[in-house]
């Protein structure tokens, strides 16, 4: 799999820009604020349905413009696609000059696995970010669980609202049973695509962390979750229901699930020392490329958003001989040496790509 071509049109601080891509490194090179991210951000838009960073739509269209839309065409073993995603008073997508009823459509036509300097909050930051580590993973490989999730949401919402209304207005506790049980069997889905890949991740990052330490790190990570199975976790709802009344939302549910990760015996994102939460994240993202490979027999397209002067000499080197057959976009402020490896350089100067 690997992008032929990007079109940007009023995407960011690009107003018209059409990029060719080779399979192989593309390295985009430029000083901060020029538009290099800005490239990344527009595949990872055409990949997934939504920005990496923005927190409004209207902050991808270019100031002063009323609308934008990214273009991709990509490359598969057995077909020719095309992504289009046009933004303005709402947001219109299309899968091979056909629109799309679902944001949700497009995903699996295009397989992502990115790296930026941020990711390291996937360890040090709440448990919200490495849910969202698995949201994206599994969405592109599983389109199903985007339903699920979103139809977990959607109940929960629904639940915390009737939990506001009981005690505020009085309303009758006993229609909570209602609200569990769609709550209970959303859950279970959830539960049972996560509990997959993350078995998918404990079976894959073991080697590849030892690879990278050279065998003197050991790896663990546990699933926390409260639904395990779907009788008990009903059970737990009800059991809470006074205490959820109380503070006006639910206490237990995949919305608090949580991964825990241990370097030798102890919790990394306590106990570690920066340079491991690093080479965590990239034992974390390898193992993510290659469950991607497995899944649908090609590797994803790789972004590595200024990380490569996250790592020094040593890792960079190992990172690169692990993803020899994908395509790799990287952005950086300084150009650096590829060796063996064939590698086209854009530069990249205020919104123009040369």
């Amino acid at each position: 799999m690997y992008i032929k071509t990007i079109k940007l049109n009023n995407f960011r601080n690009y107003t018209n820009q059409k990029i060719d891509l080779q399979e192989g490194i593309n390295l985009f090179v430029g000083d901060n604020a020029q538009g290099k991210t800005n490239i990344l951000e527009a595949i990872f838009l055409c990949a997934i349905g939504k920005s990496f960073r923005a927190k409004k739509e209207k902050e991808l269209i270019k100031m002063g413009e009323e609308n934008s839309s990214v273009e991709i065409e990509c490359e598969k073993s057995d077909r020719t696609g095309k992504i289009k995603i046009e933004l303005g008073d709402k947001k219109s997508v299309f899968v091979n000059d056909i629109k799309q009823n679902k944001l949700s459509d497009i995903l699996g036509n295009i397989n992502i696995v990115m790296f930026s300097p941020d990711d390291i909050e996937i360890l040090k930051s709440g448990p919200a970010k490495r849910r969202r580590f698995l949201n994206i993973l599994i969405s592109q490989l599983r389109p199903k669980y985007v339903y699920c999730l979103n139809m977990y949401l959607k109940t929960l919402e629904q639940r915390n609202n009737y939990l506001r209304q009981i005690k505020l207005e009085k309303k009758p506790k006993e229609l909570l049973e209602i609200w569990d049980e769609k709550l209970a069997e959303y859950a279970n889905y959830v539960y049972e695509y996560r509990n997959e890949f993350v078995e998918k991740i404990k079976n894959r990052i073991i080697k590849i962390h030892n690879d990278i330490t050279e065998n003197k790190e050991e790896i663990k990570i546990k699933y926390i979750t409260d639904c395990v199975d779907k009788e008990k976790y009903l059970k737990g709802l009800k059991d809470s229901w006074d205490t959820d009344i109380q503070k006006g939302y639910t206490g237990k549910g995949v919305h608090r699930d949580d991964l825990y990760i241990f370097i030798n015996g102890k919790q990394v994102n306590i106990y570690g020392s920066q340079g491991q939460n690093r080479t965590v994240i990239l034992s974390l993202k390898l193992s993510e490329l290659e469950i991607v490979y497995e899944e649908i027999g090609e590797y994803p397209i790789l972004l590595l958003d200024d990380f490569m002067s996250e790592l020094d000499g040593k890792r960079r080197e190992n990172l690169l001989k692990s993803i020899s057959n994908t395509q790799i976009l990287i952005t950086c402020t300084d150009e650096f040496t590829i060796p063996e490896k064939m590698c086209k350089t854009y530069h990249i100067n205020n919104g123009n790509c040369e």
